[in-house]
């Protein structure tokens, strides 16, 4: 629209002289750019009217009239394209600006729905299910590795996890759902296993992605995805028709200069990942080793009471996690009415959709301010959710952190390179009335660091990233973000959060990150030692079950290897506890005759009995036949390796095919203690 007399001067005397809701009116007219038949355009009215002078606006009234009447098609509901939606939210804020005592009631409710939202959920995690708390990714990451954590992805632990997960994200705590939803896919992948043979019965099958994932896998995870990415997509959960959370668009391409400030962040991310993981491994310490921990109820309201009472007065943190991040995402328009996006408008048009740098307005310091006391605040109270019973994920706390502080670090530089755009390090590249800066990249970069100085992923970040926000041309930024959060983060400390955990909860589980260079070999690990106990072993064809029954009831191993006979000691399988158990109650309830001194028999053919003897049991079919063994000369490093690539739980030690000993990975886990000069004994296994 060639409109001469709507120009800097009288756009500023409008902001200046009007309300929000004339601005929003004032600014959807500027940007209709259509000439309908039935809508006069602007300059028609300029030119009938007499008293305009062509340098300005002559008649302020005139024109005020004309903006007041209703325009077809904008600031109604007929055409759901327009800026109606930014002048409803221009409506509501105006609505909640009341007085004292509304505010003083909002509060006190929102520190109410807040308390009583955590009560809920960490009262159903204590009664139904204990395990449905935290993470999840550590147990996870150790049942993966071949240990088994009963319980851990049953029934009761996915319907309590999800019910209390939006509990515990409705209540305000800085904490994210990504985490534990990990955790309910791998409840949901379990429970379906057990409607398949093929991966009922078979442990291996379900933990085939763990370190072997094969060609077939790959294909059905594939498809999985595909489906699951037609059903988000036929959902739109996030109501902008986009399968990303923080989906961005950028108009303004980076410049390698910036890759200073990205490296920055990258520093900062290091360094809030270092420094998050020793505070909350230590209060999480302190909370395992004192009275804390036996009042997982008070330790949540009291955290929720503080994150409540401290987040509502600011806006930015009052609002959910995922809407600020999404906020500071954002690329400032004319349509925006954030404070964030508050700029003086120095300009007269702007070219593809793009506008140019500007000065930053008073709702721009005033949100700075808001920001850093969100940041700050962000950066403590994290500290000590993570962790508390109730189901509580790491990556959008993490995000927060990084998008707050590259938020921050963006409009500075968007500043500096306004005012100061003369400088060597901006003129050959970003002139005067130019968009140079982005601020919103740097917030996503930001994020990206802190995530990586906490969690130490490097690729699987970067790929995390683009699914969140689409921004597949800022892989640059990205990487370099994320590469120098994890140099920093590992200089300062080699684990990232979940591997801390892991520690700290004692979990049997080999980082494969780490090397064995110790020249040890099998026997010197293996059990039992000398002056120790024999092995408990069973015979293939002698025990009766009464035997049996009493090494079960006296003895907490997990199986038994079983051999020819105590003399000869030569290896013929391995046989579980539990299938042990689970065959014995089932032979004295539906096979007659079966007594405590039926002999048991893992052999294929059983020889013939004399008359009068109780009928034999034979277990056969749960024996193992081919358990995993290695040599008594066999070098630990080639051991640990076995264990960590195959996820083993034990390992037979023989020499010539009789049987010496065993070694599990506790064992293992305590070799490597030893041989870095910690105490093995120190190590324990919750």
């Amino acid at each position: 629209m060639d409109n001469r007399g709507f120009q800097q001067g009288s756009f500023s005397s409008f902001r200046s002289s009007s309300s929000d809701e004339d601005l929003m009116n004032i600014t959807g007219t500027a940007m209709d750019f259509s000439m309908r038949d039935d809508v006069p355009p602007l300059d028609r009215e300029v030119e009938e009217d007499k008293s305009y002078n062509g340098g300005g606006i002559g008649s302020s009234n005139r024109i005020m009239d004309f903006l007041e009447e209703p325009i077809p098609g904008v600031g109604t509901y007929d055409d759901f394209n327009t800026i109606d939606w930014v002048r409803e939210k221009s409506r509501d804020r105006d609505r909640h600006r009341e007085g004292a005592f509304a505010y003083i009631v909002n509060y006190f409710m929102y520190v109410l729905w807040a308390l009583l939202f955590a009560f809920l959920a960490v009262s159903l995690v204590k009664v139904f299910a204990p395990y449905a708390c935290g993470s999840g990714i550590p147990e996870i990451k150790t049942i993966l590795s071949g240990f088994i954590i009963r319980g851990y992805l049953g029934k009761w632990t996915l319907v309590i996890k999800t019910i209390t997960l939006v509990l515990a994200v409705s209540s305000g705590l800085s904490l994210g759902k990504e985490g534990p939803l990990v955790h309910v896919a791998c409840c949901c992948g379990n429970i379906l296993c057990h409607c398949f043979n093929k991966y009922q019965k078979n442990e291996a099958k379900r933990r085939e992605v763990s370190y072997y994932f094969p060609l077939k896998t790959l294909w059905r995870s594939f498809f999985a995805a595909l489906v699951a990415a037609f059903t988000l997509r036929s959902i739109n959960p996030f109501g902008n028709s986009r399968l990303v959370l923080f989906y961005v668009e950028f108009h303004t391409p980076w410049h390698l200069f910036e890759l200073v400030p990205f490296i920055l962040l990258g520093i900062f991310g290091g360094l809030w990942g270092a420094l998050f993981i020793r505070t909350n491994i230590a209060w999480c310490r302190k909370r395992k080793t004192t009275q804390l921990g036996k009042y997982p109820v008070i330790e949540v309201l009291v955290v929720t009471a503080i994150t409540a009472i401290l987040a509502f007065p600011n806006e930015y943190t009052r609002m959910s996690t995922s809407e600020l991040i999404s906020e500071l995402f954002n690329d400032c328009g004319l349509l925006d009415s954030s404070k964030l996006c508050d700029y003086e408008n120095r300009f007269n048009t702007s070219k593809g959709g793009e506008l140019p740098d500007r000065p930053a307005g008073m709702g721009v310091y005033s949100a700075m301010w808001q920001l850093a006391l969100s940041l700050i605040l962000k950066i403590v109270i994290t500290i000590f959710t993570f962790g508390m019973k109730v189901p509580s994920g790491l990556f959008i706390p993490s995000m927060a952190v990084g998008a707050i502080a590259g938020r921050l670090l963006g409009v500075g530089m968007e500043q500096l390179a306004y005012y100061h755009h003369d400088w060597t390090i901006f003129n050959s590249w970003c002139s005067q009335g130019a968009d140079c800066i982005t601020p919103g990249l740097y917030a996503m970069v930001g994020a990206a660091a802190c995530l990586g100085g906490v969690t130490r992923m490097t690729v699987s970040l970067v790929v995390i990233m683009f699914e969140l926000t689409g921004g597949l041309e800022y892989i640059v930024p990205l990487m370099a973000a994320a590469m120098t959060s994890k140099w920093v983060a590992d200089a300062l400390g080699r684990e990232g959060i979940y591997d801390a955990h892991i520690r700290l909860n004692g979990y049997p589980f080999l980082e494969a990150k780490e090397e064995f260079a110790h020249k040890t070999l099998a026997m010197d690990v293996m059990k039992p030692r000398r002056n120790d106990p024999l092995l408990t072993v069973l015979t293939q064809d002698s025990m009766t079950v009464e035997d049996i029954e009493t090494i079960i009831s006296e003895t907490t191993y997990s199986g038994f290897p079983v051999v020819v006979s105590r003399e000869s000691q030569r290896l013929v399988g391995f046989v579980l506890r539990r299938d042990l158990i689970i065959s014995i109650e089932n032979a004295r309830k539906k096979q007659d005759g079966v007594v405590s001194t039926s002999i048991i028999y893992f052999t294929e053919h059983s020889p013939p009995m004399p008359p009068y003897t109780p009928p034999t049991l034979k277990l056969r079919n749960i024996l193992d036949l081919s358990p995993f063994t290695v040599t008594d000369l066999t070098p630990m490093e080639i051991v640990v390796d076995i264990f960590r690539k195959l996820g083993l739980r034990q390992c037979l030690v023989t020499h010539n095919g009789r049987l010496l000993g065993i070694i599990t990975k506790k064992d293992v886990l305590k070799h490597i203690a030893q041989m870095a000069n910690q105490d093995p004994d120190s190590i324990l296994f919750n």
